[in-house]
């Protein structure tokens, strides 16, 4: 009887417990986890953007993950491909530059090109460190490689 009481005690504290992390922040964090893992085991970097971005369900957003991957490829060679948070990521001495998040990842209204601290686009007092990208037209893709290069530099 007492294994009884001990059991439903601890169902009842375990059912109070909420961490405040959504689903989708909960999978981020134990993706990033998985990550940290394969690098420590040299696993293919590169491998891991392409099959991430392999994944994203919408094709247009897939399309613009795949031109991103290979902009980044083409201007910005000295960034590595790695996968962040399970998002396609470039990073720079180990620090993440930029990152593709599609809008499924966080429920999101639209996928966006982002920038972390590492990336050199300061610009007086305030710049956008996220770019919200839904259509890859010609005038976009020359922004795009633009700011990946200043980023890069």
């Amino acid at each position: 009887m007492t294994t009884t009481k001990s059991t439903a005690k601890k169902t009842t504290t375990s059912a109070k417990s909420y961490d405040g992390f959504t689903d989708e922040e909960r999978g981020a964090m134990k993706e990033r986890a998985r990550e940290l893992k394969a690098a420590a085991g040299k696993a293919d970097a590169e491998a891991a953007v392409l099959e991430k971005i392999a994944e994203i369900g919408d094709p247009g957003e897939r399309a613009i993950a795949e031109r991103i991957h290979a902009i980044v490829k083409a201007e910005a060679p000295e960034l590595e491909p790695k996968t962040w948070y399970g998002m396609p990521a470039y990073a720079k001495a180990g620090k993440i530059v930029c990152f593709f998040q599609p809008a499924d990842k966080f429920k999101a209204r639209y996928s966006t090109l982002g920038f972390n601290d590492p990336a050199n686009l300061d610009d007086g007092d305030m710049w956008p460190t996220s770019w919200a990208v839904t259509k890859l037209t010609p005038a976009v893709e020359k922004q795009l490689t633009a700011l990946i290069k200043k980023a890069a530099s």
